[in-house]
């Protein structure tokens, strides 16, 4: 168990953590939230022991084992698969003192090595390895390419497959879904469903926080909350907390309104019925969720179109793809044949790689087709986000020359009125964007297009650097768009709110996509599901052979037995009391969190739910400290079956 217990600390002068109490259970997953600067960092660095407590304590059973994420992938020569076998740094140990005994000509020291190489599952980790690799996108031929040729995303992965090689019981994941594509992260939702350990997750994709967390820690004023639920269901329960502050939770209604008014208007317009739909999906959710960001710093709106063409783009027979030095073609997507009509608002789907960006570079005009015809409506102004764009920022400019630049002939204080709408305000407008995050450069590159005031939206990845408050007002402003929107994006919630209709770009074709993302996720699983199949087959006879020529495989596998007969009995019972107190753990916590949410209702301080409110506080007092006498017998048991092993 991970216990805080009046927690305290700070970075320089800044505190970030202020006598701060919580837990998390063993096999719980949790996702840390908070604005950027709380300290959901900090707090990783302390769960991995770099850092320690100003005040109070922090504790977790000293047998853990921890894996996480690299942040550094030095450009070594060794291939990708042996590097994620690196991860398993038990397993590495193991083979270093087989390699130790041979060289001795120690044959009893060599045979114990080989039965321990056996145990920790040796023989198969050349095949795990490859299925985790497989599974973040890499070919098989890649996972025997040297780790220094991959580029920087790629390396990521590369560390994120190395930290899920690692036998653990505590995983910590930094924004594992930033490098990944929509494919890669449901195959990386299904491992975690399975993992057996204590996951604790940042990240600012709602959805992958929805599907693989069941406890969400919030960080606000230097505290942990703890709230039971994904992420959707914390989101609730801190909007019903907010719902009192009343005059900011009008100012979202009055979006709610606007995204009503369009629907009045529309939806009985055969015409408009599917994006009225889609703002009704819209409308829904943030009905629902307005109050959780009530104080949310940062919404703003698209500013309505001059001219609405239709069609909007118009693409014949276009084969979109590159040159290359000698002057040959690449091809990337084919065939391509395409009428973008006025008002429709299409996801496109597919692996990295496939060609979704290059088909979005075609469509803006920024890369040339190699082929065919590409035909654009009279009156057609496009809207091009991309993450390269911020490249194109000038670090030694403010926000304000770059808007300046597109707007000469537009007063300063429109132009400061209209930066301060994207939270450039004051002496942010004019300072250099050098020192600005990724995420600021990234709403700065996003207020540019929009001041162009685009009719055709063409958004590949626009979510990459952003927090999900700003997500979340991206989400809420696209689904007011009245233009037309193509996106490619592998935040779910976005494609979701936001997209009418889906299209597949696989196998160098774009082709109609008959399902929504549900139906997308239900492929992706069955064809990494073939995928591990033909993998687990392909090494099915090498692991044999490795298997039977071990020295004295036979004798190994006796001297195995015994020493799992030897320890069985012994380690049963405490095994089935731990599970037992964990059972009831896991009631105890379910109970103490519909307590909490009750006595945090301001509705429960009515004059007639006096006696409630009395016994909900008893009860919970009983609950907290049967929690805290669970907690020590758990680390007693867990100690003694640490003791037995030893």
């Amino acid at each position: 168990m991970i216990r805080f217990n009046q927690f305290s600390l700070s970075r320089g002068t800044k505190p970030l953590f202020e006598e701060t109490t919580f837990t998390l259970n063993p096999g719980e997953k949790a996702g840390l939230v908070g604005a950027n600067g709380a300290g959901k960092s900090t707090l990783f660095s302390v769960l991995r022991g770099e850092l320690h407590a100003d005040g109070g304590d922090f504790s977790m059973p000293p047998s853990w084992r921890i894996a996480h994420v690299a942040q550094e992938t030095p450009a070594v020569d060794r291939s990708a698969l042996d590097y994620t076998l690196d991860g398993d740094t038990h397993l590495r140990a193991i083979e270093a003192r087989i390699a130790s005994a041979s060289a001795a000509h120690d044959g009893a020291a060599e045979a114990e090595a080989h039965a321990a190489f056996a145990d920790a599952d040796g023989y198969t980790a050349p095949a795990r390895a490859e299925t985790l690799l497989l599974g973040l996108g890499f070919t098989l031929e890649q996972t025997r390419e040297p780790v220094s040729s991959f580029s920087g995303g790629w390396r990521m992965r590369l560390n994120l497959a190395q930290a899920l090689m690692c036998p653990s019981d505590l995983l910590l994941l930094d924004e594992p879904t930033n490098h990944l594509d929509l494919d890669a992260i449901v195959w990386l939702e299904d491992w975690l469903g399975r993992y057996a350990g204590t996951l604790v997750v940042i990240s600012h994709d709602r959805e992958f926080l929805d599907s693989v967390c069941n406890v969400t820690l919030h960080l606000e004023n230097r505290q942990v909350k703890r709230y039971g639920g994904n992420y959707s269901q914390f989101e609730v329960l801190r909007a019903q907390q907010l719902a009192l502050q009343q005059s900011a939770y009008e100012k979202q209604q009055r979006t709610v309104a606007h995204l009503q008014s369009f629907i009045d208007r529309f939806k009985a317009k055969a015409t408009k019925a599917k994006q009225a739909q889609s703002r009704v999906k819209a409308l829904e959710k943030m009905e629902l969720i307005a109050p959780a960001h009530a104080s949310s710093p940062f919404t703003f709106e698209f500013r309505e179109p001059d001219a609405a063409p239709n069609p909007m783009i118009v693409m014949e027979s276009v084969r979109c793809g590159y040159h290359d030095e000698a002057g040959g073609e690449i091809p990337i997507v084919d065939g391509v044949t395409l009428s973008i009509q006025n008002g429709q608002r299409i996801g496109l789907l597919g692996a990295n790689g496939q060609g979704k960006s290059t088909l979005i570079k075609t469509l803006a005009q920024t890369l040339e087709p190699l082929s065919g015809d590409v035909r654009q409506g009279k009156g057609l102004q496009i809207g091009y986000f991309a993450q390269h764009q911020l490249e194109t920022l000038r670090p030694d400019d403010s926000a304000l020359q770059h808007l300046a630049r597109l707007a000469p002939d537009t007063r300063e204080q429109e132009l400061r009125d209209f930066l301060g709408s994207f939270n450039f305000s004051g002496e942010m407008a004019t300072a250099k964007i050098a020192p600005f995050s990724g995420g600021e450069k990234a709403r700065l590159a996003l207020a540019l297009v929009i001041w162009q005031k685009p009719n055709l939206l063409l958004l590949d990845e626009p979510t990459n650097h952003l927090d999900l408050e700003t997500r979340h007002a991206l989400t809420m402003a696209l689904a007011q768009f009245e233009g037309t929107l193509i996106l490619v994006s592998h935040d779910r919630h976005l494609l979701r709110a936001t997209t009418d209709t889906f299209m597949l770009v696989a196998k160098h074709r774009l082709t109609p996509f008959d399902g929504d993302l549900d139906d997308y996720r239900d492929w992706l699983l069955q064809h990494a599901a073939e995928v591990r199949a033909a993998a687990k087959e392909a090494n099915g006879a090498a692991s044999g052979d490795a298997q039977d020529s071990g020295p004295n495989r036979k004798e190994q596998r006796r001297q195995e037995a015994q020493e799992r007969q030897k320890f069985a009995h012994l380690r049963k019972p405490l095994q089935s009391r731990i599970a037992k107190i964990e059972k009831e753990m896991e009631k105890l916590n379910a109970e103490k969190s519909t307590l909490e949410t009750f006595v945090a209702d301001p509705a429960s301080y009515e004059a007639a739910m006096k006696a409630k409110l009395t016994e909900t506080i008893r009860r919970q007092g009983e609950v907290n400290a049967r929690l805290e006498t669970l907690e020590l017998e758990w680390l007693e048991a867990h100690e003694e079956l640490e003791q037995i092993g030893s």
